[in-house]
Parts: C-alpha cells; structure tokens; sequence
C-alpha cells in the first residue's frame, strides 16, 4: 500500500480512485494507515465477503490454527464495475502496471 501512496498524485491526476481493502478491523486499518502515511482510504472486510467473491480467500496455518487470510491484490476497475488489470500476490506489490494502465488515453475518457 506504500507503494500505491508513493504514486498517489499520478492515479487521482489520472482520475483514477483508489481504495485499500483489508480483512483487518477498522482500528487496525486506521493505525495501519497512520504508520504507513496512507491518505487514500482503507475499507474493512472483517467477514472476508468481498474477498471470496475476488477469488483470494486463502486459509493458513498459524501456529496450528488454521486462519483465514486474504491473498495479497490489485484490481483495476472502470466506472462501469469491469476488471480491466489484475495482479495477484508477488506481482501486486509493485503498482507500476497499474498506474502505466490508468494514465493510457483510453482510461481517462
């Protein structure tokens, strides 16, 4: 998510919103944002509905516990609800992809 506040001003300039999901808790999504200087906001989805419907629940074990936990993504969708870019896990680390797509000409219309 660093990454994606690093290349903030070229996304908004490219009018482009973007949007941090996490099955984490508001509290933890609000301290997490303040450690991390995120500005761009960060939604919660403790009960991990819209991370089944995206396909990336993903059940660990932790300490003999198994836990579920969501795999790590970016989406890029249109104003319409349409997947036009997507990187999962290592690859969703890295936002150029993303932010290279939301500057073409053909998104900004």
């Amino acid at each position: 998510m660093k990454a994606f506040q690093q290349n903030l001003t070229r996304l908004e300039g490219a009018d482009t919103q973007v949007l941090g999901v996490s099955m984490d808790s508001p509290f933890a999504n609000f301290a997490f944002a303040q450690q991390n200087g995120i500005k761009f906001p960060l939604l919660g989805d403790s009960g991990g509905t819209v991370t089944r419907a995206y396909g990336l629940a993903s059940t660990e074990d932790v300490e003999g516990v198994p836990m579920q936990v969501a795999r790590r993504a970016t989406f890029l969708i249109d104003k319409s609800g349409k997947v036009l870019e997507e990187q999962v896990d290592d690859e969703a680390l890295d936002p150029t992809k993303t932010v290279l797509a939301c500057e073409r000409p053909k998104m900004k219309h």
